[in-house]
């Protein structure tokens, strides 16, 4: 249903196993990739990874092992006769705009063979059926804001699940199973001059699923809020010892403790730990810090995967 694919778990600097930043979701064979540091495009032949179908390239914050990716992978799209627009959003400080943002990375990418239309995130979210009609009409990215050394962002991609069908009630209002699917879709229909509105038809809402990707934060309460009820939170965790904290809050970034911490907190389902110092060698020596107070922590690593599903 929803695919999750960890690209590059490096902070910093790239090892010849961890490849900076980089995060795909992909659903009905469309994807988002967040952040898009350096060797992003090796990481995803490795993984078996098709980034042609990418709608979004979520920047979290504009720091080179978070963007250095970009130009190169432009440049492969159009190489692949590429036709589709290719969005970009990410975070703007006041009184500039993201092509000011990205201008100097934007500039080696030469010209493209499809439109780059560069947005800022609307209040609501992205609604990813908008942008390619692959995309489930209940898909949404949202975007929250994180504590950083610059402006910086985490997103949540979200998939709604309506309620279920009550093919009983739409019987009896008479609607014929051909406009079923209209009803179950979320419009009405007119039947003898009465119009049948969904929740006529339709049970409440169901629990849908929901994915948090933290980018660049020190610990605090708007990832906590953020992440609440997730069924998988991928979280920065440079940092593996707990003795770190203070260094970790200087930089902008947490430990594997603080990690799990803001997981238990979040009710999170999963945690996903990610974004390692080039001083740890072994994510997995760490990984108790974190899962002292998290059981669920897993050490994140290039080619990592989950599918998630709905429940019942």
């Amino acid at each position: 249903m929803v695919d999750i694919s960890l690209l590059g778990t490096a902070g910093a600097v790239p090892l010849p196993d961890r490849a900076l930043t980089a995060c795909v979701i992909t659903v009905n064979g469309r994807s988002i990739l967040i952040d898009c540091g350096e060797g992003t495009q090796t990481a995803a032949r490795r993984a078996d990874v098709n980034l042609m179908r990418t709608d979004v390239i979520a920047l979290t914050h504009y720091h080179g092992d978070h963007i250095f990716g970009i130009p190169g992978l432009l440049q492969s799209f159009d190489l692949g006769e590429r036709t589709a627009p290719l969005y970009i959003v990410g975070p703007v400080r006041p009184g500039l705009s993201i092509e000011q943002e990205l201008g100097p990375v934007l500039a080696l990418t030469g010209r493209l063979s499809y439109e780059l239309r560069l947005i800022a995130m609307p209040e609501d979210g992205l609604k990813l059926h908008k942008l390619a009609r692959e995309w489930p009409e209940p898909a949404r990215l949202e975007a929250f804001r994180t504590e950083h050394r610059v402006n910086s962002l985490g997103y949540t991609f979200s998939l709604g699940r309506a309620g279920k069908f009550n093919a009983a009630a739409a019987s009896k209002l008479g609607v014929p199973k051909i406009l079923w699917r209209v009803l179950q879709g979320g419009a009405s229909v007119n039947i003898d001059g009465n119009e049948v509105l969904p929740s006529d038809v339709m049970g409440p809402p169901r629990r849908g699923l929901k994915v948090v990707f933290s980018g660049d934060t020190m610990y605090c309460d708007s990832l906590v809020n953020a992440a609440r009820g997730a069924d998988l939170l991928i979280c920065e965790a440079t940092y593996g010892s707990s003795d770190q904290a203070s260094i970790a809050a200087d930089y902008g970034h947490m430990t594997f403790a603080q990690a799990g911490l803001t997981a238990a907190q979040a009710g999170a389902k999963r945690l996903w730990l990610t974004h390692f110092s080039q001083r740890i060698t072994d994510p997995a020596e760490f990984l108790p810090n974190a899962a002292e107070v998290f059981p669920a922590a897993e050490c994140g690593f290039d080619g990592k995967r989950a599918n998630l599903e709905f429940e019942g």
